[in-house]
């Protein structure tokens, strides 16, 4: 009789299993946050079960997900659970990914109407195994959910498209208003944090993300706490800036498992506001910086001010 596997027992990311055992840091008062279950919490996560989807907020334990799906704000993560990358700050599975699910852009559409989402955040998983990263489907997905919600402003949250050429410029060509990639840390760090990823064709991203759009937004963030120097996170927001990035957020990197990258330490709330300080003294339309800042934190109201803060800039 031939041996049964079950796929519940695959660990979450099999390239961690030899990897050294870094204890994880008790958390300052000032990172704590505060569950709630509250009525609005839970028809958010009824709704993003019944259309079948992914969202980074669960997939990357967010530690803001209570906070956001009791407002009925919720990011989407497209193209499956898994990623074909490895970095080693992130709790999103890793593996071999699933087919592209055809129906995936209209269930988005359809949960985007559901929540009543005035701003919706879609993100991924990098998809390396596809010729194109996944350029296409992301655009499909923007483009229905644009088509089933016209009042709706779409942000996406884009994988670096590495060595897929311009393929980048399908989904700019999509009908969006906040083009976001992550730069994550400094180009020091890359080889241990982002292994799969490389920091200078992630700026060149960004930038031409803006030459190929000129009326999108562009949007990056940077994780501390991970080892990095002060001049060398100065030295990412004058990177930044000269790719014309719009928005930068700073936020406390957290630690998911004893197998990730090593926390360095945590960062006072005193040190994200001189951070941002230092970041809007480079120009920055917007910059959102404190300890339990995320990409897609406040992504709504951020937007607003976003493109008031254009406006008062001409």
């Amino acid at each position: 009789m031939g041996k049964t596997f079950n796929n519940k027992m695959k660990p979450r990311h099999p390239e961690k299993i030899n990897k050294p055992i870094n204890p994880i840091q008790r958390k300052p008062e000032w990172i704590r946050v505060k569950i709630t279950n509250s009525s609005t919490y839970n028809e958010t996560k009824e709704i993003v079960k019944n259309n079948n989807l992914h969202t980074v907020c669960e997939e990357a334990g967010c530690p803001n997900i209570s906070e956001c799906w009791s407002k009925k704000h919720a990011t989407f993560m497209i193209m499956g659970d898994t990623c074909t990358r490895a970095c080693a700050f992130c709790n999103v599975k890793t593996g071999l990914p699933s087919p592209l699910d055809q129906d995936e852009p209209i269930r988005i559409a359809k949960a985007t109407k559901d929540l009543n989402l005035k701003h919706v955040v879609i993100t991924s998983v990098d998809r390396d195994d596809l010729s194109d990263g996944g350029s296409n489907h992301f655009k499909k997905v923007v483009n229905t959910t644009r088509k089933k919600n016209p009042n709706t402003t779409i942000e996406v949250l884009t994988p670096d498209f590495l060595r897929k050429g311009e393929s980048y410029k399908k989904l700019l060509a999509a009908d969006l208003d906040v083009f976001n990639h992550n730069i994550e840390t400094v180009p020091r760090l890359y080889l241990k944090v982002r292994p799969g990823a490389r920091y200078f064709a992630s700026l060149e991203l960004l930038k031409n993300a803006k030459n190929e759009n000129k009326k999108v937004f562009t949007k990056s963030g940077i994780m501390v706490g991970l080892g990095e120097k002060h001049d060398e996170i100065i030295q990412v927001m004058d990177d930044l800036r000269s790719a014309n990035v719009d928005f930068i957020t700073i936020g406390q990197y957290l630690q998911p498992s004893v197998k990730h990258h090593p926390l360095e330490r945590y960062y006072h709330p005193d040190e994200f506001k001189e951070l941002e300080l230092i970041a809007k003294s480079k120009g920055f339309l917007l910059v959102s910086s404190s300890p339990l800042t995320r990409s897609s934190y406040h992504a709504d109201e951020d937007f607003a001010k976003l493109k008031q803060n254009r406006i008062n800039s001409h």
